[in-house]
Formats: C-alpha cells, structure tokens, sequence
C-alpha cells in the first residue's frame, strides 16, 4: 500500500458525526477525535454582509471536517504576515467551528469548554497555531470548540442599516450551534464554559450581559479583559470617520459595495489618526483600535459591569484574571521600553487615572519609587486590563454571584526576560503552546523550564476543574480578604497584591467610552 493510499484510507477510517445541518468527518489526532472548519452560519456576504448571523444551509452527503475555516477578513499588522496585506483568502466561509474531543460518543457526556479569541477586536481567527487545543482537551478529558467571529469592520463598526456588535452575534450564534450539536461529540450541552483572552475575554463578559446570550453557558472565565466598551454616540462617530477614509458614507448599503478585504485598509488609516483625535475620543484614541463592543441598548443593553451588578450573571460561574506585566508587550512592541519621558507620562496619568489632575497627583504619591516608564507601564495595565478585571468580579458579587480571581507573575523567559509576566502569557502556559503566541516572542531565544511545564499544567487542571465543577482550586473572591491565586513556580494564594493601585479606582465605575465634546 502506497503513502498516498494509507493516508486515504485514514482519513476514510476518521469519526463520522451527524450534526444538525449534515454528517463530517473528523480524524484521529493524538488520542482525540478533531473537526474543523464546520459551518455554523452561511458566508456573511452579499445580502447577508453587515447583518446578524443567518444559519447554515444543510449539505448533503459527509463533509470532510479536516481544514479549519478561512479566517475573517482582518487586519494583522503587528504580526507580519501575508495576510496584513489581503485581509486572507478569498473563501468567504469564515464562520465554522472546530471541535477536539476525546470521544465522539453521544453518552460520554463531557463537560464543554468554548474558546473565544482576542485580537483587539480587529484580528485573531481560530486557526492560530497558539490555539491549539489538544493539551486542554486531552489533559482535562473535556471536550473544546473554538470557532471564527467577524472582526474589524465586518463585526464591530457601527453602521446605520446593521445591527451593532455583530462579532458578538457570531458568538452567540456559536454557541447556539453548540447546545443543538456538541452531544454527539460527546459534550454536555448543559456543561458549557465560554472562555477567552484579551479582546475574547471581553466578548465573555459582554456575553454575561447580553439577553441574547442567557442559558448558552454555565461558566465563564476572562482572562485579561480589556475595560474598552464604547457607548453609542463613539461608535456611531468612529463610524463616520472609519467610512470617509473610504469616501462612504457610515452605512451598511454604503460599505456593502466594497470587498472586505479592501475596508480594512480604512481601519488601518483611522488607527494610524486616532492619537491625533483625543479631544473628541479621549481614552479610546491612545487605543489606535477603532473597534470595540458598543453599548448600544439593544444587543448589548449596559456595561458588563451594570449588568453584572444587576444580578444577570448572578447564576454563571465566574473566573477572571490579569497578568502582573499585561502592558510592557505593547510597550516592548512599540520600542517604548525605558523611553517614556515625564512629560508624556503626565499626560497618560492625566487622561487614564481617575479624577484627571489629582489621579495623576495620587499614582505618583502611591509609588513614588517609580521612574517615568514603569509608571506609564503601571497605569496602562490598571486602565485597560487589571483593574477592569476586579471591578467585574466585585459586580458579580454585588449581583449575588460569585467568583474566584488569579493574577499570573511568572515572567516570560523571551528576550532576556524584559517582558515580565506580560499581556498574552497565560495563552502560552494554557495552550502549551509556547513558541506559537505572538510569534514567539515570548519564549524567543529560551528553554521551556521544567517549571513552567509545571505551570502549564497547573493553568490546564484549574481550568478544566473550574469548568467541571466551578472550582478552580481556590477560594472565591470577597471584598474583605480578596484572597486571589498567584500563578508562578511556587503558586500561592494571597490578599491581592497590588493593593495600592486599586485603592486609587475604589469607586470607579468604567463607564462606556464617550464622546467628547
């Protein structure tokens, strides 16, 4: 038997499920049963360009589930690839879902985790290499999906004639594909945790307050989420100038004329002007991300963090956390390491710190050792990441809920260890896939230690026992102990450590992003 024939004949041999819409066949991977690339929702294009999630069309026959989908049209600048300058292929079957399960078994009943990726709402797709997700699958005896969702202008401009926040319709839509087809790949459609990082760490908690969303999950875990969520009248404003980089006007009739993959192009312009329009924009223009889930009253009717402590996710199990450094990646991207001048300073203190003059006054006060650089480090991460993190956990126990809270400070080994334990780490140590995040950087030039293998291991257990039973291995969170884990070579569970920065955003609410003037 030839090469080419036993590779056939095992593919021809692979798992057959029968879903909702047709029959796939997977193949067998490293003790797991994996599909990929199976549509959830019809190409959103033509009629259906700028318009919520329309379902699948059933096939006929048995469709083969080995590639994972195309991913959306995208703009993945800082990652240097081909696709930067396409937006990706020109299939338009961009939202499928893939599926690693031990056993596609309808009575194994696995719990169910479903991953959502980040990318600053404008990049990511779920075929990344560093989404691998067979470690998880395989060490936890769960079953993962992780899927594709519309970003950038496809998913997240605010246009007149479209619905808002159609990435987050995408997810929804995902999910919903879920609980009508994961029991025949041997998960609990009752068992379901969203989880996700970054821009998809900010998709779970948006989910959390989406009436759409309600019983699609039990559990959710949000990891590094992004405070960013845009109110109405921004997005509407970005919109306009997002189109007229393009010559359009900010509507889906007007948008719809033009290929995808060439809007992109219009994101990049408006990013690269963002710093520019602080007066109107305030804290979004540093962001140079003109996309973010907006609240607009209907899809997502409040801030996560008003729904939370209005009790809507009273009843989800909740997990989230930070990573001690999140902000010296974007600052080590940007060449901004020990460059940080105090004038420059002043200004970030100014527009991110709570109370303008005096937050600026009070962070230089509360960590009066701290030069230019660290401090602007140190805000950027409180603004954006950390504190965003506490004030979601503290909402959902206002709101009758609870939740358990972790702060990562392994440092990453890459590039002699400036990076700290930096934003996109705990993707490495979840996944196990170490060289594959952000393009190796974080492990560039560096062993992969026995500890942090240890780790590794460690983030995989909590997880997959959080999303079995809603213990991750630690106590819940309160607002007297705050007893938090501390993920490092000797994990350890403490009062959370950087008390003297939350003290300076006790009473922040982090409202929808407005704009100015």
């Amino acid at each position: 038997m030839t090469t080419s024939e036993s590779q056939n004949r095992a593919q021809t041999a692979g798992p057959v499920v029968r879903t909702a819409t047709g029959a796939v066949r997977g193949r067998h991977e490293d003790s797991l049963a994996v599909f990929r690339g199976i549509p959830f929702a019809e190409p959103p294009v033509g009629e259906a360009r700028f318009q919520a999630p329309r379902p699948a069309r059933p096939w006929s026959g048995t469709r083969e589930a080995y590639a994972f989908g195309p991913p959306p049209p995208q703009d993945l600048g800082v990652q240097g690839n081909a696709v930067a300058a396409t937006g990706g292929p020109a299939d338009d079957d961009w939202l499928t879902v893939n599926v690693w399960t031990p056993e596609a078994d309808r009575s194994a009943g696995r719990p169910v985790m479903v991953w959502i990726y980040g990318g600053s709402y404008k990049m990511g797709h779920a075929g990344q290499p560093s989404y691998d997700a067979r470690r998880i699958a395989r060490d936890g005896d769960v079953v993962v999906v992780t899927f594709n969702y519309r970003v950038g202008v496809e998913g997240f401009t605010h246009l007149d004639g479209a619905p808002a926040n159609r990435g987050l319709l995408d997810q929804v839509a995902a999910l919903e594909w879920v609980r009508e087809n994961i029991a025949e790949f041997g998960g609990d459609p009752e068992q379901v945790t969203v989880f996700g990082e970054s821009a998809g760490a900010g998709s779970v908690a948006s989910l959390l307050a989406m009436p759409r969303a309600r019983g699609l999950f039990r559990r959710a875990v949000a990891q590094s989420m992004p405070g960013t969520f845009f109110s109405d009248e921004l997005a509407r404003d970005m919109a306009a100038a997002l189109a007229a980089e393009a010559g359009l006007k900010p509507t889906a009739a007007d948008l719809a004329t033009v290929d995808p993959r060439q809007l992109i192009f219009a994101g990049q312009a408006l990013s690269a002007k963002m710093p520019g329009r602080i007066d109107g924009w305030g804290q979004a223009a540093p962001t140079v991300t003109p996309f973010a889930p907006v609240v607009d009253g209907d899809v997502l009717p409040t801030t996560p963090w008003q729904a939370l402590t209005a009790g809507a996710a009273r009843d989800v199990d909740l997990l989230v956390g930070h990573n001690r450094d999140e902000f010296r990646l974007f600052m080590a991207m940007g060449g901004m390491l020990g460059s940080i001048t105090d004038d420059r300073l002043t200004q970030t203190l100014r527009l991110l710190a709570p109370g303008g003059e005096a937050g600026e006054r009070a962070y230089r006060a509360a960590i009066p050792d701290a030069s230019p650089s660290e401090l602007f480090e140190q805000v950027q991460t409180d603004w954006l990441f950390a504190m965003p993190t506490l004030h979601l956990a503290e909402a959902q126990l206002t709101g009758g809920g609870s939740a358990h809270v972790y702060e990562l400070t392994l440092p990453a080994p890459g590039s002699g260890g400036v990076l700290g334990a930096c934003h996109a780490l705990d993707i490495a140590l979840l996944f196990g896939t170490y060289h594959a995040v952000v393009g190796g950087l974080l492990f560039a030039g560096a062993d992969v230690s026995a500890e942090t293998e240890e780790l590794s291991a460690l983030f995989r257990r909590s997880w997959t026992s959080f999303a079995r039973t809603g213990d991750p291995g630690w106590p819940t969170y309160d607002t007297e102990a705050r007893l938090v884990r501390i993920l490092d070579t000797a994990p350890t569970v403490t009062a959370y450590p950087q008390e003297r920065r939350r003290l300076l955003w006790e009473g922040y609410d982090f409202p929808a992003l407005p704009l100015l003037g």
